[in-house]
């Protein structure tokens, strides 16, 4: 089991920043890839950005310019660095990862959310 756990959420103004982090620990043998989510009330989970081990990145376009997204392939940690932030940023964001144990078996993972609140 990979466990990951989120932190860095919180109420920000409109303008202002946030920086989540996530970090996953367990019988991990290499991670692929590690992602951020968000799902905002009565809507679906999303895509925010994505970060390979190799250090490629993808973004949504509602957030390009604006968010990076980072890792730490030493200690399994991805960042997500918020600037600009607006009200519709507003959301529960999650941690996803995909990877492999020890054993050789993949694993993909999901953390336990943290709350993100734009006020404006």
């Amino acid at each position: 089991q990979v466990r990951l756990v989120e932190s860095g959420g919180g109420l920000v103004q409109a303008g202002g920043s946030l920086r989540l982090s996530c970090a996953a620990s367990g019988s991990i043998l290499s991670i692929n890839e590690m992602a951020w989510y968000r799902q905002a009330p009565g809507k679906q989970r999303e895509l925010v950005a994505v970060v390979t081990s190799g250090g490629s990145t993808n973004y949504a376009d509602f957030v390009k310019g604006r968010f990076t997204i980072s890792r730490d392939n030493a200690k399994n940690t991805v960042y997500l660095q918020m600037n600009s932030l607006k009200p519709e940023d507003t959301a529960v964001y999650y941690c996803n990862s995909r990877g492999f144990y020890h054993s050789g078996n993949a694993f993909g993972s999901w953390g336990q959310g943290t709350q993100v609140t734009v006020s404006s």
